[in-house]
């Protein structure tokens, strides 16, 4: 889709707490925002009316350094809208905890691969004439306490659909809340169709209707952190007492609290989990809900590294408007992918040399563990038993494991998992070799998911709703060693595109268990690969592009939203 129905589409507003566009506008944590900023990419490449609406998040996420100890620490990550984005000329005014408050927009605009353009709005209270807590309300990203919060969904929801009103856009047929930080957008929805207090109880649910049919919902994690609540005493302070009524009115308070995928749920014609798995996930967590399933997809031309992308444009002429035309990979001569890889990997040792004096060895499997070090993803149990990882490289072959990831500020088993690897990685041996990189961020990923050998992945199952820097991975021709949850579900073919750890994805969790799967899966098949049939492995390195590049990108998401979200 380019120009022909995406003209006559109704234009879709896309509401997101955090967005990764570019590392130099750290407004994102981790693969939220960063779908949210592929997504927005890819409306563009194809042409689509959309609009996305955010928070500017001034002091940023965090900047992350670790010290020998493997200690993090954190200080703000401050950023410049002035610097980087186009003020917008409206302001518009919230009213919260009875005070209003000025809020002003800057806009990112990017430029798709036909040149149509998609703006990004970032959402900012930093206002001349504001109190000055009201202009640190968008200052930081996931800080501050439970009320902050909840002022700062304020903002997003009912500011961002007034800020959209204010630049005219009237008539949008679909607004896309992502995960509940979204929610009140429908409130204030509501509210445009009159006075919820001067209703009768019909025509509030005529009236809740009618918000339903502009209303698009994608639940992203299954994680209990992901879905917040908030008392309704809180609500009634902060959003008025009009507001708390309409709520108790519509049964959204449970126990005193309103939890806010509910009330996302409550509003929504369409919603969605990220992949198969996290769907039927989705549907168990919340019974009485239709909670269908799109697979999270990545933006091709944001994730192939440099190296990887010269190579396609001499054998998959087209690719870059075309990501589907990756599944002629396996046609590209298996040398020519070796010797790009080869570029790539260069490029990631370099920056590991910089950032750490390290060494790394091209001799050596450069096995990669980025993710948010968040306690589900397990980031220590890979390293548990060094004793038993020395045993698997002695008899399958040298190998060099790099980490990175952030914990969250207040996430203190998170920031333990980190001393844990780090102090692990002190001493491993001659052939066995651990480095963490810290202060993970867009421009690192790009390096690490192109030039690593081999993506591992070891959620808890089944908290990984999809994952997808496997598929960034993938698209680069790096197989995944991952737990069959999330994406790998479907994307696992065992020996093409990468290989399992346990046998299902029906299985029970169990760490012990499950290490020993992976380290037998490495000691038995993939380092005697990688070591002994460069060929070999070349032909799996093909089969990842081809078979889940070209599948698990966006514009195959993108249209999957289109058909079955945006145009019911």
């Amino acid at each position: 889709m380019e120009s022909g129905s995406a003209k006559h589409m109704p234009e879709i507003a896309a509401f997101t707490m955090e967005i990764g566009l570019e590392s130099e506008i750290p407004t994102y944590s981790g693969g939220l925002g960063v779908l949210a900023g592929d997504t927005a990419k890819e409306a563009a490449d194809m042409g689509l009316p959309f609009a996305v609406v955010t928070l500017a998040h001034r002091q940023g996420y965090f900047r992350q350094a670790i010290g020998s100890d493997g200690r993090q620490t954190e200080s703000p990550a401050p950023w410049e809208p002035e610097r980087k984005l186009e003020a917008v000329e409206p302001t518009v005014e919230v009213t919260l905890e009875g005070r209003t408050i000025q809020v002003r927009a800057w806009r990112y605009t990017i430029r798709g691969v036909h040149n149509h353009e998609v703006p990004v709005l970032f959402l900012d209270t930093d206002v001349p004439g504001n109190r000055d807590d009201d202009r640190a309300i968008t200052n930081h990203l996931y800080g501050g306490d439970e009320r902050l919060r909840l002022r700062q969904e304020a903002i997003l929801g009912i500011g961002g659909v007034r800020m959209l009103r204010a630049l005219g856009k009237d008539k949008l047929g679909t607004f896309h809340m992502n995960e509940g930080h979204a929610a009140l957008l429908a409130v204030e929805l509501l509210g445009e169709l009159g006075a919820p207090g001067d209703m009768k109880a019909e025509e509030v649910e005529k009236s809740v209707e009618a918000v339903k049919k502009l209303c698009v919902f994608t639940t992203h994690t299954p994680v209990a952190a992901g879905h917040d609540r908030f008392t309704i005493g809180m609500m009634r302070s902060v959003l008025g007492e009009e507001v708390g009524d309409l709520l108790e009115t519509l049964g959204c308070v449970e126990n005193g609290k309103v939890n806010m995928t509910h009330l996302a749920l409550r509003f929504a014609r369409f919603t969605n989990g990220v992949a198969l798995r996290h769907g039927g996930v989705s549907r168990e967590m919340f019974p009485g809900h239709r909670i269908h399933a799109i697979t999270n997809g990545v933006h091709a031309n944001t994730w192939v590294g440099e190296a990887q992308a010269e190579l396609f444009d001499r054998h998959l002429s087209g690719w870059r408007k075309n990501p589907f035309l990756l599944r002629h990979a396996v046609a590209i001569p298996t040398d020519e992918l070796r010797a790009a890889h080869a570029e790539s990997r260069d490029a990631l040792f370099r920056e590991v040399h910089r950032r750490t004096g390290r060494e790394l060895s091209p001799d050596r499997l450069t096995m990669v563990f980025a993710r948010r070090a968040a306690p589900y993803k397990r980031a220590a149990l890979v390293v548990s038993r060094p004793d038993r990882l020395r045993e698997v490289v002695r008899r399958g072959g040298p190998l060099q494991i790099i980490y990175a990831g952030k914990a969250h500020p207040r996430d203190e088993p998170g920031k333990e998992l980190i001393r844990q690897v780090v102090r692990t990685g002190h001493d491993l041996g001659e052939d066995l070799s651990l480095v963490y990189l810290e202060d993970y961020d867009m421009r690192l990923g790009g390096l690490l998911t192109a030039g690593s050998d081999l993506w591992l992945n070891m959620p808890r199952k089944p908290l990984e709703a999809s994952g997808t820097s496997g598929m960034k991975a993938a698209m680069n021709g790096i197989p995944s060693l991952s737990i069959l949850d999330g994406w790998w579900i479907e994307g696992h073919v065992e020996g093409v595109t990468g290989w399992a750890v346990d046998e299902s994805w029906r299985s029970p969790v169990d760490d012990e268990h499950e290490f020993d799967s992976m380290v037998r899966k490495l000691e038995d098949t993939v380092l005697p690969l990688f070591h002994g049939d460069p060929e070999g492995w070349a032909h799996v390195m093909r089969s990842c592009i081809a078979l889940n590049g070209a599948h698990f990108q966006c514009r195959r998401m993108l249209q999957e939203y289109v058909d079955h979200a945006f145009l019911v």
